[in-house]
């Protein structure tokens, strides 16, 4: 970690003191490969070469940016058409870390191998026989167990379905995920000790972005807990949406039109707040997306879809479909409104044991969801 990264970490908050001198001993660089892809808003497809360029390569590598290092499950070897495997910004992974407060003489289930660098802080944290992690893509995992050999660490590294935890160590005191689940696995919970900590990204399918659920296993089959902040994670393979294709959409069904009095940068907060949060749960199954730098919204259950347009100064929103999307979503941010405008750190979820979610506004007794189905 460079003094510039550290200084940052450390003048935001991010990192936990504890864990600044894993953070100085586990270089980001050495798990990642010669070839990536820096992530920023203005170019994410950015490709630098270790060889090519060892400079930037360097720079990059130290950057607070995600880095990616796998498009399409690794059908291709450059850039392809989604990005499926990261290294987190080292502010996130701080950020996370600090979260779960994990301390020596735990034993932590990590889900989402990746580079193995996250695993590997927590080898230095707590020791390797601590630390199982668990990655899908079994290419992947094999890469992320010869660099932390490499960098002297021998953790349990698992090929598998990590929605599945691994129950051969378990029980652990913390399980943390580095992948977005859109719901949260019973088998986390069952694994986890009561009064474990778990720390996963977690969303609706409104939005591509996550918020970061802090929580604590009760020892009844059930966890609770905070959301601490946004954040935005490669999902889950087996809980990806297919979306949906916007010409079948449109090309079928009749659309009204109704004014509205808002406007799309009211109701659409592209850094995932509260109004984010909220859509996903009160205009549940839908999905939205920008086109042409204009936000259509879909119902995943029918050809339902909604677009607002301006004209001459007046918004209108056009909807098609037994569903009235902006209306729902209009509904949903008076409710935002209502109660205060909350960030996402007002909002917590509950897993019942039989995984259905809840997730409710300041305490668990004011839920704001229909309950939905976990995975097992």
């Amino acid at each position: 970690m460079t003094e510039d990264l550290e200084r940052l970490l450390v003048d935001t908050g991010t990192i936990d003191s504890a864990w600044r001198g894993a953070f100085r001993a586990v270089p980001r660089a050495d798990f990642l490969p010669d070839v990536i892809w820096p992530f920023t808003p203005e170019d994410d497809r950015r490709r630098v070469d270790r060889a090519a360029d060892p400079d930037a390569w360097s720079r990059w590598a130290e950057a607070d940016v995600p880095i990616t290092v796998q498009w399409d499950d690794g059908a291709t070897a450059e850039v392809g058409e989604l990005y499926t495997s990261s290294a987190s910004m080292p502010s996130v992974v701080a950020a996370m870390l600090r979260d779960l407060d994990a301390r020596p003489g735990m034993r932590v289930l990590e889900i989402g191998t990746g580079t193995g660098w996250n695993a590997a802080l927590l080898c230095e944290r707590l020791g390797e026989e601590a630390v199982t992690t668990v990655e899908v893509d079994a290419a992947l995992a094999e890469r992320a167990r010869a660099r932390l050999r490499a960098a002297g660490y021998r953790p349990v590294v698992v090929a598998g379905d990590g929605l599945a935890g691994f129950p051969d160590r378990a029980p652990y005191d913390r399980v943390i995920a580095t992948v977005g689940v859109r719901a949260v696995p019973v088998a986390w919970i069952e694994q986890t000790r009561p009064g474990g900590v778990i720390v996963a990204p977690w969303g609706t399918h409104f939005s591509t972005h996550d918020a970061l659920a802090r929580l604590v296993a009760a020892g009844d089959g059930s966890t609770s807990g905070r959301f601490t902040g946004p954040a935005q994670f490669m999902k889950a393979r087996s809980q990806r949406l297919a979306w949906p294709d916007h010409e079948e959409y449109v090309r079928t069904g009749h659309s009204t039109a109704v004014r509205t009095g808002l406007d799309v940068a009211d109701l659409f907060d592209p850094g995932y707040g509260g109004t984010g949060m909220l859509l996903g749960l009160l205009v549940p199954d839908a999905v939205h997306n920008a086109r042409d730098g204009t936000v259509w919204l879909y119902g995943l259950t029918d050809r339902s879809w909604a677009v607002a347009v301006t004209e001459d100064g007046t918004t209108w929103a056009h909807q098609s479909g037994p569903r009235r999307l902006w209306e729902e979503a209009e509904a949903a941010y008076r409710w935002w409104l209502a109660r205060g405008s909350p960030g996402v750190d007002r909002f917590g979820l509950t897993v019942h044991p039989d995984g259905a979610h809840e997730v409710w506004l300041d305490t668990p007794g004011h839920p704001v969801s229909r309950p939905v189905r976990g995975s097992r």
